[in-house]
């Protein structure tokens, strides 16, 4: 059965007819998005859901979606997604950083020309009949001091096109390393600095708690006298009743806003000032841009419900075409590791710490470690997934750590977790053969050679003889037929262990039974998701 997607914000029909060509069931309702409660009715009937901005997907509609993998944005920004709950929910989200960098990147610098030579208030005077020439005295942008906070994708354009510009550029960003900023050409600076030197500031950063009002009362009256404020990028950023008060006082000269704190702006603070410039939020609001990430949307939710391809997920480790089909094999066999360990642990888990060794050490580490994670996890929540259980684990405390190392043993490559819980460490190690078949190769540090299967039990003892007369002749009485039988052992007369794979699931009367032999330690039945 092909996977169904909604469409319930304005795409292009080329991006619809992308998943019609890819085989997914698409459904194109553009309005569909405004109804928030007829998309809470409908949503559990689709497997993946394409928005823009009018779409609102809550916890309320996420709560319904009991068959949605996937929620794809067609543009940068998420906020309109609760990202804690489709976390929880094992639903991936996805965005299109890409598509728009350039148009949104060009408005920016369109905004500080706008407000450097007043050209709104320039073109509306004129076309009332009016030549006021000496009215509308502007500056020059050439020789100017740009001061960006934000140099990633964006900022990154915006600082080339300043310095094509001629301008000089400072920059403020944590994430900026020396070489990076020399080979961009600009300077690197801390904040004040950057306030204390810039003709211009404009903004190119995420909303977060750090950065929300990066631009307070504080830090604007920090700037130089004169200097004129762009933003671009996300409403929040800057205290806008602040930086109107610095407007009328003189302080700040200009500010060129296409975002606001609150949109649509009806009503703000900055309206009606003079050396403002607004627009409606229309940094990716290009025709090219427009159709770029409609068409981006449409090719990453399809090789994800396709493939298991993971592109500019904000939730989880991406993952190519190419890695989803070498890594397959590896990612099942992350989950097996995990979900036997999980299964063999009653106590809460303080720790995690995966080993990697020789070719999975050079794989996609992210997403093996979400597959472990979520395998552990599922022995006390089924409904986790690999997008979830790194909430789940989060949420419990549970800290997680990965090692990789060359390759140490007779393997190419292999997995080992260890879990630590207050009163004990127990660790799984497994590989994967040449034929793509996962494999447990050694439990408590005892090799073993085990194939997996769906129903399994596991039991320790002392390595004494009978014992596998015993667990044959007990599984046979139980009419449980054994597929594969592995034994393994610490040394002669030691700490022994047996791992059963058979064919149905073990009754409980077999378990009692084996208990009243006095033979075995620990006897565990096991199930594992051959899917």
């Amino acid at each position: 059965m092909a996977p169904r997607v909604l469409v319930s914000d304005k795409l292009s029909e080329t991006a619809v007819q992308i998943f019609r060509d890819r085989g997914i069931d698409v459904d194109f309702q553009p309005d569909l998005g405004k109804d928030k409660d007829r998309l809470a009715e409908v949503i559990g009937a689709y497997d993946g859901l394409a928005i823009r901005s009018a779409t609102k997907v809550t916890e309320k509609i996420l709560a319904n979606a009991t068959n949605l993998k996937v929620i794809a944005r067609a543009g940068i920004g998420t906020d309109n997604i609760d990202k804690v709950a489709a976390s929880k929910k094992g639903v991936i989200v996805m965005n299109t950083p890409f598509g728009n960098m350039i148009t949104t990147a060009e408005h920016a610098i369109a905004m500080m020309f706008a407000v450097a030579r007043q050209i709104p208030e320039a073109s509306a005077s004129t076309q009332a009949g009016k030549w006021e020439k000496s009215r509308f005295m502007g500056v020059e942008l050439t020789g100017k001091t740009l001061g960006v906070i934000g140099a990633g994708n964006i900022g990154g354009i915006v600082c080339d096109r300043a310095r094509g510009l001629k301008m000089k550029v400072v920059a403020y960003d944590p994430f900026l390393g020396q070489e990076k900023a020399d080979k961009m050409g600009v300077e690197k600076v801390e904040l004040d600095e950057l306030l204390k030197r810039a003709d211009f500031i404009t903004l190119h950063v995420p909303l977060t708690d750090q950065t929300r009002n990066i631009l307070s009362r504080e830090n604007l009256e920090k700037t130089r006298k004169g200097v004129r404020v762009i933003n671009c990028a996300r409403g929040g950023l800057v205290d806008e009743q602040a930086l109107a008060d610095l407007l009328k006082s003189g302080h700040v000269a200009g500010a060129g806003f296409d975002v606001f704190a609150e949109e649509p702006a009806v009503d703000n603070p900055l309206f009606g000032l003079p050396g403002v410039v607004c627009t409606p939020h229309l940094g990716a609001a290009t025709t090219e841009a427009q159709e770029n990430v409609a068409l981006q949307v449409a090719e990453q939710m399809s090789d994800y419900l396709l493939t298991g391809a993971v592109t500019n997920a904000l939730n989880m480790p991406s993952v190519t075409a190419e890695e989803a089909k070498v890594m397959g094999p590896w990612i099942k066999l992350s989950d097996h590791l995990g979900n036997f360990i999980g299964q063999m642990t009653d106590e809460p888990i303080k720790a995690i710490n995966i080993l990697y060794d020789g070719v999975a050490s050079e794989m996609n580490l992210g997403a093996l470690t979400s597959a472990a994670v979520a395998g552990i996890m599922k022995s006390v929540n089924p409904e986790v997934n690999m997008v979830s259980a790194p909430v789940v684990a989060k949420e419990r405390g549970v800290k997680i750590s990965t090692t990789k190392q060359d390759k140490s043993g007779a393997f190419e490559g292999y997995i080992k977790i260890t879990v630590v819980t207050d009163k004990r460490e127990r660790s799984i190690g497994g590989t994967v053969f040449s034929d793509g078949k996962p494999r447990f190769i050694q439990i408590k540090g005892i090799n073993i050679d085990a194939e997996i299967g769906q129903h399994m039990v596991y039991t320790t003892n002392e390595d004494v003889p009978g014992i596998i007369g015993t667990l044959g002749q007990t599984m046979g009485e139980s009419g449980v037929n054994i597929a594969n039988f592995t034994l393994g052992r610490s040394d002669a007369g030691g700490e022994a262990i047996a791992l059963l794979y058979v064919d149905a699931p073990v009754p409980e009367a077999a378990i009692k039974a084996l208990h009243a032999t006095g033979k075995f330690q620990q006897i565990r039945p096991l199930q594992f998701d051959m899917g």
